[in-house]
């Protein structure tokens, strides 16, 4: 199925991409999370909370314009091309101890900084419009090379933004993530305990 942006560009999902690249990263990564995406570990974290009763977080649904359709059975249809009908804003929203938390995932292979291409103006704006409703958002990163993970306060990411946007810096620094984010460590169920270093982000 092909699905495109509203500006009709092919959208090519992240598996694919790698598929096709011809110079392949080997990725350092423990036994534990070998070929897990951070996308699986996030699932698999929230399918936990949800069974344990600590929180209800969902992957937002991509909202997609499908504009062909084939049947090759009268009880089978199969979707050949598609677009996003708008652009999303960010990854998952929940309920966490009575907040409603939004955040976005990333991933990078840079060690040093993390790129602020990696995250999208009419994201931004979301979140700021979240934050002033009194909702608590941030990035949950993953320095996949460096096998480290971090929760971004949406206030980190807004300041860099800002500094960008007046012709600064286009990315994060690695330092400030240890010094101001919250690193999460991993666990064994769930690996990606996420919601410890939420916790510190909750209002009093």
């Amino acid at each position: 199925m092909a699905i495109r942006y509203p500006n009709g560009k092919k959208y090519v999902p992240a598996t694919e991409k790698k598929a096709s690249s011809k110079k392949q990263v080997k990725k350092d990564l423990t036994f534990s999370n070998r070929g897990k995406t951070l996308e699986d570990m996030i699932d698999e974290a929230n399918a936990y909370y949800l069974t344990v009763k600590e929180a209800v977080i969902h992957k937002k649904p991509v909202p997609i314009q499908i504009v062909n359709v084939e049947y090759p059975s009268r009880s089978a249809a199969v979707i050949r091309e598609a677009y996003f009908r708008t652009p999303s804003t960010t990854d998952y929203n929940g309920v966490y101890k009575g907040h409603y938390i939004d955040f976005d995932a990333k991933e990078t292979k840079n060690k040093t900084s993390f790129p602020l291409k990696n995250v999208h103006l009419h994201q931004v704006t979301h979140m700021r419009a979240v934050t002033a409703q009194g909702g608590v958002c941030f990035l949950l990163i993953r320095f996949s090379i460096l096998n480290r993970s971090f929760v971004l306060p949406f206030s980190i990411l807004n300041a860099a933004w800002a500094e960008m946007e007046k012709g600064g810096r286009k990315s994060i620094p690695f330092d400030v993530f240890e010094q101001d984010a919250i690193e999460i460590k991993e666990s064994y169920s769930p690996q990606l305990d996420y919601l410890k270093a939420v916790t510190v982000l909750l209002p009093l």
